[in-house]
């Protein structure tokens, strides 16, 4: 193999690449990233048996071939070679190494055969459809908060993706949980996605599908998928996922609709409230607590070590006086989400959970599970 590629362009996909390599494995193979030149691009692929991501970058392919090398050293090595450089690559040889020459550096990896880089079958995946990457990041990005992390309820560590009806109108949800908190999102139900199946994408793939669309501008992203396996293609980029085993729970039992307490409240100074107050709040439970009467909201924390805060703010409040708290880091996430139309938020009690919508986004709302103060 021999091929001459730009440094940013090389950069850019082995930096794909790294977040799917697991880098306590004790497989040596899959430490390594499988290069194969062809026809004027490189593919480069890495694997970790659950997630294989494949990217093609194009190059000045002289000869070529394919082989595998350590995935870290080759992005630190390219990392640290000069802005606008143009690398040599080159495979084979008596040693079998592969070599990289940029200006006067000459910089030799071990390689492995290509042949032992395992292949993640991908099977039949018969449904798919199309939405923009910017659709898909905001969804992304409004739910993903929520996921668990927990090993022990596995199928809480991931998104939960299907297909819904909300007043007679298909629509696809997005929706996830880690026991204290769920968000759902949901928007038009793509063309392709009626009979899909409902999915749980694991929380590594959540990760890497976002760092991809990061990169990918105002392309559109095309979604297989199957029972057990899902496939994304922005651009140049194909990753393929294993899904999740189990089956999620039924998320809407725990939907509070009929909540009759209304507080609105303006998320950009509730954030900094809340951010304020919490500075003071126990570092195990982060709890504060708020105190509402009619148009007015208390924001307060105490702490046996650190003292004790407070902060009053004006909202529009009518339903009489309520006490009920709330992890400060769970209230900034859903707060930091929410758009400068306001945030809604719907309760009952200081003992039940609370329902919070975006007054800009009908689509989308979110729970969250009072505690003691």
């Amino acid at each position: 193999m021999k091929l001459t590629i730009e440094r940013e362009r090389l950069l850019r996909s082995l930096q794909h690449a790294q977040g799917v390599i697991e880098r306590r494995t004790t497989i040596p193979i899959l430490s390594n990233i499988l290069l194969k030149a062809d026809g004027g691009t490189l593919a480069l692929t890495a694997t970790d048996m659950d997630i294989a991501i494949v990217e093609r970058v194009e190059c000045m392919v002289a000869q070529p071939g394919a082989t595998t090398v350590p995935a870290q050293t080759l992005f630190d090595v390219v990392r640290k070679l000069p802005d606008g450089a143009e690398l040599e690559i080159a495979s084979g040889g008596e040693q079998n190494q592969l070599v990289v020459r940029c200006g006067r550096s000459r910089i030799s990896l071990a390689t492995l055969p290509s042949e032992d880089f395992p292949a993640m079958t991908e099977g039949e995946l018969p449904h798919g459809f199309a939405m923009g990457a910017k659709a898909l990041c905001e969804i992304i990005d409004r739910t993903r908060f929520a996921m668990s992390s927990e090993e022990t309820r596995y199928y809480l560590n991931g998104i939960y993706i299907h297909p819904a009806r909300e007043e007679d109108e298909p629509k696809l949800r997005i929706v996830a949980t880690d026991g204290h908190r769920l968000a759902r999102v949901e928007l038009s139900l793509p063309d392709g996605a009626d009979e899909m199946p409902g999915v749980i994408v694991p929380r590594k793939t959540v990760g890497e599908i976002r760092k991809l669309i990061d990169d990918a501008g105002e392309e559109e992203v095309a979604i297989t998928l199957s029972d057990t396996k899902i496939r994304v293609e922005i651009a140049t980029t194909v990753l393929t996922s294993k899904l999740i085993d189990g089956t999620f729970p039924d998320y809407d039992r725990v939907i509070p609709f009929a909540n009759d307490k209304t507080l609105q409240v303006d998320p950009r100074n509730f954030a900094k409230a809340v951010d304020l107050v919490s500075t003071i709040a126990t570092e195990k439970t982060r709890a504060i607590k708020l105190s509402l009467d009619d148009g007015s909201l208390v924001l307060s924390a105490s702490s046996p070590d650190a003292g004790s805060a407070e902060e009053q703010l004006e909202v529009e409040y009518a339903d009489g006086p309520l006490e009920i708290g709330f992890n400060s880091r769970y209230l900034l996430d859903i707060a930091q989400l929410i758009g400068d139309d306001g945030a809604r938020f719907m309760l009952s009690d200081g003992t039940s959970p609370t329902l919070v919508r975006d007054n800009a986004d009908p689509g989308a709302l979110y729970v969250l599970m009072p505690m003691r103060v």
